[in-house]
């Protein structure tokens, strides 16, 4: 249950918190919406929503966690793969080129002062270029961002709910008026 009561338990999220704030919103969505489907980028829309729930994760973010878990499934990654990366990122069964990012994400995300020219060398000799690494710190600063407004509300929510949310995400984005719309929907169909 949200630390608000003015946000309904039923759909406690980051639609609920911010369509009480609608400039901020704008803002927020779009920025969101960019880096995480519209700009151009090496990562797949797969790719980039596993670095945020993979994000999440490291943060111990239940709303968050599992909402991103649920869209990263929708885009087709397996789920036990996101587990496997929480708990150990260089056995788990994904490309080698990829684990330097995780690596990147989980000390930028836990001990962000500890960042060293090694971690983005590692980055970018795994094959990524100077653009790519630009999307991993914009979606783990996004998602750390996003990770602290849910933990500060209290949101939690329900699984099911987060899982409508993920799926939803994957269908429309993070289009404010669009997005705006489904949390008001996903309320009705809930109560």
């Amino acid at each position: 249950m949200a630390y608000i009561k003015s946000i309904p338990t039923s759909v406690e999220g980051v639609g609920s918190v911010m369509i009480r704030y609608p400039k901020q919103n704008l803002h927020m969505s779009s920025l969101t919406e960019h880096v995480m489907r519209l700009d151009d980028s090496n990562f797949t829309s797969k790719q980039r929503e596993l670095i945020a729930a993979f994000t999440s994760g490291t943060n111990n973010c239940t709303f968050c966690y599992n909402a991103h878990k649920a869209t990263a499934v929708a885009y087709g990654v397996d789920e036990d793969l996101l587990e496997s990366l929480i708990n150990d990122i260089d056995s788990s069964p994904i490309e080698d080129t990829f684990k330097p990012i995780l690596h990147y994400v989980r000390k930028l995300t836990l001990t962000p002062s500890r960042i060293v020219q090694a971690d983005v060398d590692a980055i970018l000799e795994a094959g990524w270029d100077e653009n790519d690494f630009h999307f991993v710190v914009m979606i783990c600063a996004l998602f750390n961002f996003y990770n602290r407004m849910m933990d500060g509300y209290g949101a939690t929510n329900t699984p099911e709910f987060r899982s409508m949310v993920g799926t939803k995400l994957s269908d429309i984005g993070y289009g404010s008026e669009a997005w705006e719309a489904e949390v008001r929907k996903m309320a009705e169909q809930i109560e």
